[in-house]
């Protein structure tokens, strides 16, 4: 973890239109790095999906013969990739890799559309897009829903590329890679410094850690779908829309 600062004002040069009228405090100083290229993760973040993914959870567990899962099993299945999420309701590989296969049925035909962007994210993406920063999103989702979604809503024009689990990509870190190759931006290891210029932004442990394995530093967002313990690792922390515009302001600014 990194100490914690006061309360800084934050500059909003490079979004003069639309300002952020709020006050964060980053986990360390605010000037002390600057991203060319943010890195979104799309259900908790961008999206409130939790009502499509858990209808989708709920029908893929009856097909296969599961009982009705409760609530509590329920709010932890949101970020992690599909597989996994089912393997930690206790199902066999072979028993969860049928229920991904009727989950991805039922949510490509309308569990993608119950589905809804956090009011004031729209905002937040077009003031980066003018400032000229390069954003993709990284999701678990696969690359043609996180499209359809995305499209859906009006967002894909602001990213410059959207990765997904699709195929041999599973972990968060293998989405974070192809997000990070098509964009331009050579991966590299923690232990070989860092992937510089880049910044993540999620809901989830997964983000913190696929992130981290790059070397890159996360904002952590509360809205989501994570539990409080879940942003130990992460650099930044913000509490709501408008004050994710105003840190990413401030660490994309000279960009």
């Amino acid at each position: 973890m990194y100490p914690t600062t006061q309360q800084n004002s934050i500059p909003r040069s490079l979004c003069s239109h639309q300002k952020f009228d709020v006050a964060v405090t980053p986990v360390d100083p605010p000037d002390s790095f600057r991203a060319e290229t943010v890195l979104f993760d799309l259900d908790g973040t961008l999206t409130d999906s939790a009502p499509g993914i858990r209808a989708g959870f709920r029908h893929a567990l009856a097909h296969i013969g599961e009982p009705e899962p409760t609530a509590d099993m329920l709010s932890t299945v949101i970020g992690p990739p599909l597989l996994e999420s089912f393997l930690s309701l206790g199902l066999n590989e072979t028993r969860a890799a049928r229920a991904v296969d009727s989950y991805r049925q039922r949510y490509g035909e309308r569990g993608w559309a119950e589905n809804s962007v956090f009011d004031g994210m729209d905002a937040v993406l077009s003031c980066l897009k003018d400032a000229g920063v390069i954003m993709a999103v990284a999701t678990s989702k696969t690359e043609l829903t996180a499209h359809r979604v995305l499209e859906h809503f009006g967002l894909s024009k602001y990213f410059d590329f959207i990765a997904g689990s699709d195929g041999s990509r599973q972990s968060k870190s293998d989405v974070i890679a192809r997000a990070l190759t098509e964009t331009s931006t050579t991966p590299i290891a923690q232990a070989a410094g860092g992937t510089p210029g880049v910044a993540m932004v999620g809901d989830r442990i997964h983000d913190v850690d696929g992130a981290a394995q790059w070397g890159i530093p996360t904002v952590f967002v509360e809205w989501g779908y994570g539990l409080p313990a879940e942003n130990l690792g992460a650099r930044w922390i913000a509490s709501s829309v408008p004050e994710l515009g105003a840190l990413l302001t401030t660490l994309t600014d000279g960009t």
